[in-house]
């Protein structure tokens, strides 16, 4: 298994629940696709460094987990569509 960092930046706009409930979900899809979640930083509200659909800010999360490589692609996949996620990235950590 390779480890792999998840950044997701949510809309700051969206109710807690619904926040919460956004992050769930890409918990759900790592375990689905075979992951294993390891870590998770949850860096709170911060400032973006340049407006984004017309967003000044958003909460900001790291997810670090353990997958297969075709894990990846399929969690991109859906993150790419879910409404409440303005960006993401998905790198491979360096052992």
């Amino acid at each position: 298994m390779t480890r792999y960092e998840l950044c997701l930046v949510v809309s700051a706009k969206v109710e807690d629940e619904v926040r919460l409930a956004t992050l769930e979900q890409v918990k759900e899809y790592i375990t689905r696709f075979g992951g294993t979640i390891v870590d998770m930083d949850d860096w709170g509200k911060k400032k973006l460094a340049y407006e984004i659909q017309k967003m000044s800010e958003g909460y900001y999360y790291f997810i670090h987990f353990d997958a297969e490589p075709t894990c990846p692609g399929e969690l991109e996949h859906r993150v790419r569509i879910m409404e409440n996620v303005i960006r993401y990235l998905c790198v491979k950590q360096e052992a």
